[in-house]
């Protein structure tokens, strides 16, 4: 049965690479679009590190399992803060109405920074390193716009010792068992416009296709070939009385030639110490969401999705976590001014 399962989720593996997603999914993309969008690079006042952890349909053998770790900052930025409203006053919502009345472009300044992700799903690994750069601008007193890019490389590795199913044949160019690697150069470029209302962002992954190879045969009649990611997102800021954010979001994203998916999110934040969130992925399912802001050094995230398609029956839902470190936050921000 559980060579089966593999079989069944390598099947699912094969016609994603073929036909849609090759890059990872989060669910909790909303507390780091860096992750999917080099523009944020160096867009706090501080270095931020992120490391997250993702179990995808617990119960599939062979499912997806994706960790990350990202580390951006920015280069120059003046971003002073000398109004009464520049750090926490006791008794008030240090992000309530006084503080984004306060809120202003940023400074013109630059960002570098650093992706390395791991993905494995059934027999294929992809390991990818990138490192990023961006540039922001103010482009009014209360909007600004950062450019960026990533460039780096992807390995993806074929475990062909778990295409061993027994009686069944498999492709001879595979069947010698260990590792195929194909290593490519990787590149992702985007834009992000941020005040203290809103975002909208827009970013391209694997914006440059290269062909992959599964195979250590000489003969080879087809080859595989990277596709690119376009994600577009976009939120608003509400404040509702003066203790609670709510942000509602969506990201939008194609690869061609699959149908456009699409995430909408709801993020309910009090002060700026715990949040709770929802999400809804067409054709997928919906996870809840819940977040805490444990001091102006410190946050963890988690996060369970349902997936309402045919993998219900199998699958006992989704887990992600995602812990992150401020570093250098000499402004004390306990919560991210500009990254919701």
């Amino acid at each position: 049965m559980k060579k089966l399962m593999t079989l069944c989720v390598l099947g699912v593996a094969a016609a994603l690479n073929v036909t849609a997603q090759q890059k990872p999914q989060y669910t909790q993309y909303i507390l780091n679009q860096y992750i999917i969008n080099p523009a944020l690079t160096g867009i706090e006042n501080y270095t931020d590190v992120k490391l997250s952890h993702r179990r995808q349909w617990v119960g599939v053998d062979g499912a997806p399992v994706t960790t990350y770790f990202t580390i951006q900052g920015p280069i120059n930025k003046k971003d002073y803060r000398t109004t009464a409203t520049s750090f926490d006053v006791p008794g008030e919502n240090p992000r309530g109405t006084a503080y984004w009345q306060n809120y202003t472009a940023a400074e013109p300044h630059h960002g570098v920074g650093l992706q390395v992700v791991n993905d494995k799903a059934g027999p294929i690994n992809r390991f990818s390193a990138m490192a990023t750069y961006a540039y922001h601008i103010g482009l009014s007193p209360r909007t600004s716009l950062a450019a960026g890019f990533a460039a780096g490389v992807t390995n993806t590795r074929l475990n062909t010792s778990m295409l061993d199913f027994g009686n069944t044949q498999i492709d001879p160019a595979v069947a010698n068992g260990g590792n195929i690697n194909s290593i490519k150069p990787d590149f992702s470029a985007g834009l992000y416009l941020y005040s203290g209302e809103y975002f909208v962002g827009l970013s391209a992954q694997q914006i440059i296709p290269q062909d992959l190879t599964f195979s250590d045969n000489v003969i080879r009649k087809e080859t595989g070939k990277s596709v690119p990611h376009i994600f577009a997102t976009a939120g608003y800021r509400f404040l509702i009385g003066e203790d609670f954010n709510l942000i509602p979001s969506i990201m939008v994203k194609y690869v061609k030639p699959s149908p456009v998916q699409f995430d909408v999110n709801a993020k309910l934040q009090y002060q700026d110490r715990a949040w709770i969130g929802a999400s809804y992925r067409n054709g997928d399912g919906y996870a809840g969401m819940v977040g805490i802001n444990v001091s102006n050094f410190f946050n963890v995230g988690y996060s369970y999705d349902h997936t309402t398609s045919g993998l219900s029956t199998v699958s006992k839902g989704s887990h992600e976590i995602i812990i992150g470190f401020l570093l250098g936050n000499k402004y004390d921000d306990s919560c991210p001014k500009n990254v919701w």
